[in-house]
This record gives C-alpha cells, structure tokens and sequence, in this order.
C-alpha cells in the first residue's frame, strides 16, 4: 500500500504528467517516426517546464499544512471535508476539484498526527485517483525513489521529470491538463479554507491572517494556469468563482519601508528595504465568508 508521503508525491507527479497529456497527436500526424520522437520530446520539455513553474510556485498540501501548524493552527476536524461525502463526486470536474480537497485534508491530518482520519483520508484520495485515471501512471519502483528524495526539489523535479518521458500511453490520453489544474485549484481552496476558520477561532491569528494574505500571490499564479484552459467549460467555470476571491485579495494594502544600507558579511554594502501587507478586518470577514462558500459549493456538488 502506498504509504502518506509517497501518495502525496504521487498526487504532485500524477498532476505534472497531466500537464503533459494533451499535447502532439494531431500535430505530428503524417510525419516521419523521427519527426514524432523530437517534436514529442519538444512538447514533453515545454509541459515540464509549465508544470515546473507551477509545482515551485504554488504550496503543496503539506507545505500549507505545515505553515498553518507553524503559525500556531491547532487539529480541528470539522474544518475537513468528510469522507461520507466521497459517494457524491462522479463528474469529471467534482471528483478533480475534490481530490485537491481530501490531499489537503490529508495532509492536514497528517501533519496533525490524526492516524485513522489520515486513513480515512488517504482511501478517499486514492479512490478520487482511481477514478480519474492517474494512479496508474507510476511505477512503484518510481514511487520509492521519489520517496528517497522527499526533501530535495531539484532531486524530485528530475524524477518527474523522466516520469514524464517515460509514460508514452499515459502521454496520449486527451484532457488531462485541465484535470491536473483543477486538483491543483482544489487543494488550493482547501488550504486557504482551512487557514481562514481557524483564524476565524483563533484569538492570536496575526500570523495566521498573514499567511492568508500571502496566499493573493499563489492565486496569481493559479489564475494564470487556469486561464491556459478557460475554453474548457469545467475550467471556465473555476474561473468565475475565483473572481470574487480575486477582487477582495486587490483590497490588500502593501507598504514599503525606507530603503537603508546595510553592511553584508563580505564588506559589501547592500540596499535592503522590507515590505508589509495588510487587509482591513472587515475585508478579511467578506474574505472568509466567499472562500468559504466556494469551498462548500465544491464539497457539496
């Protein structure tokens, strides 16, 4: 069985490999078996390097578990999506969107030492990925080296990297793109949901609130991928449900202080300035209360 870390790296590759999915037939149809090899490789390199920039750019699961635990988040298990709900996900779009939900529920959970409802939530996750179609994709033996190099990027991004190269049948199946952005958009609700409840019933939030805040950069950068796909319908949809968030992360103010010079250790005087960003309450209130009714609307559909 496929133990927490590895499925959480399997979930990561699964979705860079989508990135890679909807490339090529049609464009090298009548070319010579040569001809396919290199434009294939072209397309396998330039998907890489899209799902590269995004799995750099925006916080794993566990990576926004982790800051919320830092942060001083305590385990709360009415803020997770139930697994009872797992029967109501049979489209396309609701099963992706939610298999981004239960990765960050499990990986909340994890983080949490919470071991049956992490359980819980690894079955669900692996049944949504099942059911798309991905779990497939990786070999076992792939899994375990991924496992070996949990805590370098660079490492890890290789592997994915020759997963990719190496997955021919999984590279021709159609529409996988927009399945991948779409985990990725779930599991990005989840987290911001989850930071803005317990902010919402934590008395010292300060931290907690920032890195809500931070999150406007991450939604940038999630926009702009899902964007690449608005002529999907599924997508296009995520997309005007994003807006609302969007508009409310402009509210955000961010100030600069006066720029000094400082003395680096090599003697070398460098220019450094710090930058602060902050949301009045009662935007941070309709904030929270638009993320959490899109977060319902998925979980609930």
């Amino acid at each position: 069985m496929i133990n927490l870390r590895g499925f959480m790296i399997l979930v990561a590759v699964s979705i860079a490999i989508m990135f890679s999915a909807c490339n090529s037939e049609d464009e090298v149809a009548g070319e010579i078996d040569d001809a396919i090899a290199i434009d294939e490789q072209e397309q396998i390199d330039k998907s890489f390097e899209q799902a590269k920039e995004v799995f750099y750019s925006l916080p794993s699961p566990i990576e926004t578990a982790m800051l919320m635990k830092r942060a001083g988040a305590k385990y709360n298990e009415e803020f997770l999506n139930p697994v009872s709900n797992l029967s109501k996900y049979s489209t396309t779009k609701s099963m992706a969107l939610n298999l981004g939900i239960y990765s960050a529920d499990l990986s909340f959970a994890s983080m949490f030492d919470q071991s049956q409802a992490s359980i819980n939530y690894l079955t669900a996750t692996k049944k949504l990925a099942e059911n798309i179609g991905i779990l497939n994709a990786v070999e076992n033996s792939t899994i375990k080296r991924m496992e070996g190099n949990i805590n370098n990027r660079d490492s890890l991004m290789e592997i994915i990297s020759e997963t990719l190269m190496n997955s021919n049948s999984f590279l021709k199946e159609n529409d996988r793109a927009e399945v991948a952005a779409l985990i990725l958009t779930g599991s990005w609700v989840e987290g911001l949901y989850i930071a803005v409840k317990i902010a919402e019933t934590t008395d010292s939030n300060d931290e907690l609130i920032k890195r809500i805040i931070d999150q406007r950069l991450s939604l940038k950068t999630l926009s702009q991928l899902l964007d690449s796909y608005k002529d999907n319908n599924d997508v296009s949809t995520v997309i005007a449900d994003l807006e609302e968030i969007t508009l409310l992360f402009e509210k955000v103010e961010v100030a600069s202080s006066k720029t000094e010079a400082v003395k680096g250790e090599d003697g070398k005087t460098i220019l450094k300035s710090s930058t602060t960003a902050t949301l009045a309450p009662d935007e941070f209130v309709k904030l929270a209360g638009v993320v959490t009714e899109l977060r319902n609307k998925i979980t609930n559909n």
